[in-house]
């Protein structure tokens, strides 16, 4: 409680400075230094008269090519990742504990000297809390206010593009978080260390590479620490914030100019939790997610049961938008791209960020924790952005929500406006799982920067309360600010992170075909 209560006595004194005009400051400087990297990240490639970002290109092809090279290992193996989650195969876990190394890299290239044995260690958490624990980092505002922006400018068609994205996207995210288990480390404490610095700077080694991957490494690093502090932190605090606000009046609310105190609130939350490491956030999640993805699918089911006879046209709406739209921006392949767009934004498979938390999972098999994250893109995408869609398409059916072909501009008062059209009370709902949401996702992508952290500054304790502590600091600071280069920044500081981790999935690849067929065998053999 010390700690905790120190936190807050310096979030106290530092929020108000920020609260009174020096964010105006802080904002255009930053912009005026980062704008360069921002435009270098989303620069766009025209097609025709869409232009289209690079980083969009390259996670779209390469979720392809791993679909392809794994002999569509997204529609095969989904049967068994469930069955995986089910605890079908648990008892292929057995068979003793594997003694762990007392030193983990240990020699002058920084690699593992025990690595075979150290991969067979049990891990920290179980299949589910590790997918759920990945899914709280992705399930959020992209899944609510994503989808309605890609519906007002794509049409309903975009919907389509955005269900194959997530289809492919799940191949990905196969191949990455295979990876984070076969190369992970874990400490005399048990404690795991995985995600993409690990397999770039380990794996590539093997590969006569070893110094491209520690480059790649530290570059995926600083990456994912300042994605950590921005799009997974400040702007989750912001966001939930201005959404308590809009329901309790907006700007005349009684909450106006009270955001650092909802931020301190959260950023106790917060610190409480993951001040426990990846068991206890893992323990939190594996309620949270559920919970907070049962509300608005049980919603968006309930209006989707209220107006069953409308769901034909829906689809009807979705499929012939798909291929064949009109009056839209971009026609056909416009609509192709602000689905596969918001679909890749959303479920983030390519990025590298979701190996971190699934490569602390309790398990012999690297290949069976791939299996089961090849299902985030699915809950993420196909099922909860699908359902969100829908609604949106139905209510819209009299142009009430939204003019097809115009940015809606803010997604998530569109979708609020959607579901209230059906259910009065649901902007509350909504306001609760905007919250909820925000609330895990930090959490979540306080364990991805932290083992970043590591990577860069050591496993000290000193280095571990450093990170933690500035996590929390930078929670109160979105919620009272607004600063919107600084979370720009960020957001491209994300997807940057998709260069050096898909270097690493393709030299890789290979590694991850071998454990799959390992597995898939210890399978065969149980039968």
């Amino acid at each position: 409680m010390k700690k905790i209560s120190s936190l807050l006595a310096l979030l106290l004194m530092i929020t108000p400075a920020f609260a009174n005009g020096i964010d105006e400051k802080i904002n255009q400087i930053f912009g005026d230094y980062t704008g360069w990297f921002v435009e270098l990240i989303f620069a766009t490639i025209p097609f025709g008269s869409v232009e289209v970002p690079w980083v969009l290109i390259v996670l779209v092809v390469s979720a392809l090519y791993f679909t392809v090279y794994f002999k569509f290992i997204n529609i095969r193996g989904f049967m068994t990742s469930v069955n995986i989650i089910r605890g079908k195969y648990d008892d292929l876990e057995k068979g003793g504990k594997v003694e762990v190394s007392k030193n983990v890299s240990t020699d002058d290239e920084g690699d593992n000297p025990d690595t075979i044995r150290v991969e067979n260690h049990e891990g920290e958490v179980s299949h589910f809390q590790a997918l759920t624990a990945a899914l709280s980092a992705t399930v959020g505002l992209g899944n609510i206010a994503g989808v309605a922006v890609a519906i007002s400018i794509g049409g309903p068609g975009a919907t389509f593009w955005m269900i194959v994205a997530g289809l492919i996207g799940m191949s990905s995210k196969f191949v990455e978080c295979t990876l984070g288990v076969k190369y992970r480390e874990i400490g005399e404490d048990g404690t795991v260390y995985g995600g993409p610095m690990y397999y770039l700077s380990k794996g590539l080694k093997e590969f006569k590479a070893g110094g491209l991957g520690k480059v790649l490494a530290g570059l995926f690093a600083v990456m994912c620490i300042g994605g950590s502090f921005g799009g997974g932190n400040m702007f989750q605090s912001n966001q939930a914030f201005q959404m308590l606000q809009s329901v309790t009046g907006g700007e005349s609310s009684f909450l106006a100019g009270y955001g650092w105190a909802f931020g301190i609130v959260i950023a106790v939350l917060v610190g409480i939790v993951i001040i426990g490491g990846i068991k206890s956030i893992a323990n939190v999640t594996d309620k949270i997610v559920p919970f907070m993805v049962g509300i608005y699918v049980l919603a968006a089911l309930i209006i989707l049961g209220m107006n069953f006879t409308s769901i034909p046209s829906a689809f009807g709406e979705i499929m012939t938008g798909a291929f064949a739209p009109t009056a839209i921006g971009g026609g056909f392949v416009g609509v192709l791209i602000q689905g596969f767009r918001r679909a890749a934004f959303s479920n983030e498979a390519g990025i590298g960020s979701a190996s971190i938390a699934h490569s602390a999972v309790k398990t012999k098999y690297a290949a069976s924790e791939g299996l089961v994250a090849l299902l985030e893109p699915f809950i993420d995408t196909v099922i909860v952005c699908t359902m969100t869609a829908l609604v949106i398409v139905i209510a819209n059916g009299d142009g009430s929500i939204m003019t097809y072909g115009q940015d809606v501009g803010d997604g998530v008062t569109a979708t609020s406006n959607a579901f209230a059209s059906q259910i009065s009370f649901f902007p509350i709902i909504l306001a609760v799982a905007v919250i909820l949401f925000a609330f895990s996702t930090m959490i979540s992508w306080s364990y991805y920067g932290y083992q970043a952290w590591t990577y860069l500054f050591g496993r000290s304790k000193g280095a571990e309360y450093a990170y933690k502590g500035l996590f929390c600091i930078f929670v109160v600071i979105g919620a009272a600010i607004s600063l919107g280069a600084v979370i720009d920044f960020s957001d491209a500081m994300i997807f940057a992170m998709m260069v050096p981790n898909m270097v690493g999935l393709f030299f890789l690849a290979p590694r991850v075909r071998d454990e799959l067929k390992k597995y898939m065998d210890a399978i065969k053999s149980k039968k």
